[in-house]
């Protein structure tokens, strides 16, 4: 009664009484603190039955206090004191001797709030980033140790001031050969003689470095680094990876963001450090090889298509749900979350550090883990892995992880292919072979793959699989051009006045216009009598030429409401000013390269992809409808970017072939022919063909099989697929005559 009586007079004194000056008041609870050790003989009681938890607590008010009663950048009293005085030292010998039990989780949390409300720069100071320094080797020692929250909250602080200011980071790379404690084994020393030793002062040197040249002098002093990175740790990073291996998720996460921060620092010794003296890029693809492991080996493609899009640190999941719906997926989420991770993380790294990344995932994973997948024999395998392929293609969007993905798919050459050395990246080969595979899916799936490959903003992509076979143009005849014939005037019944489309105005964006557009004007060549500024004339010939090359006895289309050829105007107006967006960086401006120029006697060979996609293409009144729709998918991208060369080789009806040569339009040409002759010899051939369409897009309930149902389905999709190019080469060539008459 007499105690509680007692206390309550003391509150009363001290709220009379004039408040101490803010110093006095720091010293009394810092004292107060050290005082604990010199009266107190029980070590073992936990520092929560003490009142350290709540001086350090007021210490910290203090010094905000002090911050926010004077102008920014001021260093108070009560700072230098604790600078001075080296409080921070002071405090991580007692966090790591944990004395009293519980001591280390109250500095951490003392160093995280000192870091986070004091807004001046406190790590320049060598009595501040010392101590975090050696605090921050302390972390992550033990797994599930009961401070890892506030470990990871303490390392996520230090990160972020890194953020703010990037060269501090050399602070944190310490020379393995020589730590400061090497040079003043007092300070490791948890008795209390060191503890009760406060007062002791410091040299100026060992104060404040308010610049970056003077904060980088003082990193020398404390922790040499300056020249030799193959000697240095980077505890920072080392502390993270070890919590990466926490059985916490949140606490995973928090490391994930850490290391997120730190990789992103521009310091090049850092970024050395990083990738040269830390197992991050061994934590990436360890982790990512052993979630690929455990996937199962035979996965539908479908699921693994439309598995939702997974970011990391979100990874929120039900056991019992995710196994309801399809088997392997709750791994299977596993494995696109941390691939995620890996491929932002490189997508924020330093340039360096990305590049060495992103190259030791392809060693580490692709190389050694996906390619023998991927060249398997087994249908169920090839299937599977390829899907997988295609969803990691999907997904990655890092510059650096994408050029070494597309590396290891295509390989590095440069140079024209030609039929003799189609085989020389084995893998690249069993790909584009599987295009052709027995197996429909197989073909489909991998079909896909590539459709998803070409649409990544990578020019390497389209330079491997066609362009390099067409730089000396030398699929044309190495002859003097004729004056072409131009066609009859008479348009065909579904052909579109084009020159009053109102989709088609003045109003395309300035995005789907390449400067220096006549990319385009070299074909076909207007003839003297007939020419017009505009290309108009020309380009209705190259229409009609796509729109009259089905014959009006294998058409249907329009006989069936919303399947005109407008449609694929609107698709491929959209579609041109994307592609364009893509392909914007790359050098593709100008004219085609000048025939004098070309070497056009050289052998011109089409490359192992149009080889295949061509084959196919000439094969499309005999295959399946869903291989069909996949092989025309991927010739109309291609057929949708802006080179001149590709352009010239897959839309231009009129270009004179050299002999032995072929290209879309005569394939689709001998495509046609064939058809002509088998239409003569199946009755009722139209009427069985609108049926066939109307069954396709649900108008007609399924009924008796149709005869010849494989021929019909083809010639339904031969001729949306010449609409399609018809309203592609359109939409290119009103994109080149609109920005080469904007001023």
């Amino acid at each position: 009664m007499f105690s509680k009586f007692t206390s309550i007079l003391q509150h009363a004194v001290e709220a009379l009484a004039p408040s101490l000056p803010l110093q006095e008041d720091f010293v009394y609870h810092w004292k107060a603190i050290t005082h604990y050790y010199i009266e107190t003989s029980d070590d073992k009681a936990p520092v929560t039955d003490t009142n350290i938890p709540s001086h350090l607590e007021q210490m910290l008010d203090i010094l905000t206090q002090e911050e926010r009663e004077r102008e920014s950048g001021e260093t108070g009293p009560c700072m230098e004191y604790l600078l001075h005085h080296k409080i921070l030292e002071t405090l991580y010998t007692l966090g790591k001797a944990d004395c009293p039990p519980g001591m280390k989780q109250q500095v951490l949390t003392f160093y995280t709030k000192l870091l986070a409300h004091i807004r001046q720069p406190l790590l320049p100071h060598i009595n501040v980033h010392r101590p975090v320094q050696k605090l921050v080797r302390l972390c992550g020692d033990v797994l599930a140790a009961p401070t890892e929250n506030e470990e990871i909250q303490f390392l996520c602080i230090v990160c972020s001031k890194l953020k703010q200011d990037p060269y501090l980071v050399n602070f944190f790379l310490e020379n393995k050969s020589k730590r400061p404690e090497a040079k003043r084994p007092a300070e490791t020393e948890a008795g209390k003689d060191n503890v009760l030793d406060p007062d002791t002062g410091q040299s100026a040197a060992m104060g404040r470095a308010d610049h970056p040249e003077e904060a980088a002098a003082a990193a020398s002093t404390s922790s040499p680094t300056n020249n030799n990175n193959n000697g240095n740790n980077y505890n920072l990073v080392t502390s993270l990876l070890n919590l990466t291996k926490s059985p916490d998720g949140r606490i995973v996460v928090k490391a994930c963001e850490g290391l997120m921060l730190l990789v992103s620092l521009p310091e090049p010794a850092a970024a050395k450090c990083l990738t040269e003296n830390t197992g991050l890029c061994e934590l990436l693809t360890d982790r990512l090889v052993s979630f690929y492991k455990a996937l199962p080996q035979s996965m539908d493609p479908l699921d693994i298509e439309t598995v939702e899009s997974v970011n990391w640190g979100l990874d929120v999941y039900n056991l019992k749900e995710d196994a309801a719906i399809f088997t392997g997926k709750r791994p299977l989420i596993s494995f696109l979350s941390w691939l995620d991770y890996c491929d932002q993380l490189i997508k924020e790294a330093q340039k360096s550090a990305a590049a060495v990344m992103a190259r030791n995932v392809r060693e580490r994973f692709f190389v050694s883990v996906m390619e023998p997948q991927l060249m398997q024999t087994s249908e169920v395998g090839i299937l599977t892995s390829t899907a997988l392929l295609n969803r990691i293609i999907r997904q990655v969007t890092s510059e650096a992880l994408l050029q070494e993905m597309i590396y290891f798919l295509l390989g590095e050459e440069t140079e024209p292919e030609t039929a003799a050395t189609v085989a020389q990246n084995p893998l690249r080969h069993r790909l584009i072979e599987h295009c052709d595979h027995l197996s429909d899916e197989i073909s489909i799936m991998t079909l896909r793959l590539f459709e998803q490959l070409i649409q990544k903003p990578n020019q390497h992509i389209l330079h491997s699989l066609v362009l390099r076979g067409l730089g000396e143009r030398n699929y044309l005849e190495n002859k003097p051009q004729e004056e072409r014939e131009s066609l009859e005037n008479g348009l065909p019944h579904d052909a579109v006045d084009l020159e009053e489309d109102p989709l088609f105005g003045d109003d395309l964006s300035p995005d789907s216009r390449l400067s220096g557009s006549d990319w385009l004007s070299s074909s076909p060549p207007q003839s003297p009598d007939n020419s017009k500024s505009d290309g108009k004339t020309e380009v209705h010939k190259i229409v009609n030429s796509f729109l009259c090359l089905v014959p009006d006895e294998a058409k249907s289309s329009y006989q069936v409401e919303g399947t005109g050829y407008d449609t694929y105007l609107r698709d491929a107006h959209r579609q041109f000013r994307d592609y364009c967006g893509v392909c914007q960086r790359w050098d593709w401006r100008g004219n085609p390269k000048p025939l004098e120029k070309c070497n056009l006697d050289s052998p011109f060979f089409e490359g192992h992809f149009l080889k295949v996609l061509f084959d196919r293409m000439g094969r499309i009144l005999d295959q399946p409808y869903d291989v069909n729709l996949q092989v025309t998918a991927v010739l109309s991208k291609l057929s949708m970017f802006p080179h001149p060369h590709l352009h010239e080789y897959l839309l231009d009806p009129y270009i004179n072939l050299a002999p032995g040569c072929r290209s879309l339009f005569s394939v689709i040409v001998r495509v046609v022919g064939d058809l002509m002759l088998r239409i003569q010899r199946i009755p009722d051939f139209t009427p069985k063909l609108l049926l066939v369409r109307k069954r396709l897009l649900g108008l007609e309930p399924e009924g008796i099989n149709v005869d010849h149902m494989t021929l019909l389905e083809g010639v339904i999709v031969l001729e949306e697929f010449c609409k399609e190019l018809a309203a592609i080469a359109f939409v290119k060539y009103h994109a080149a005559a609109s920005s080469s008459s904007s001023p």
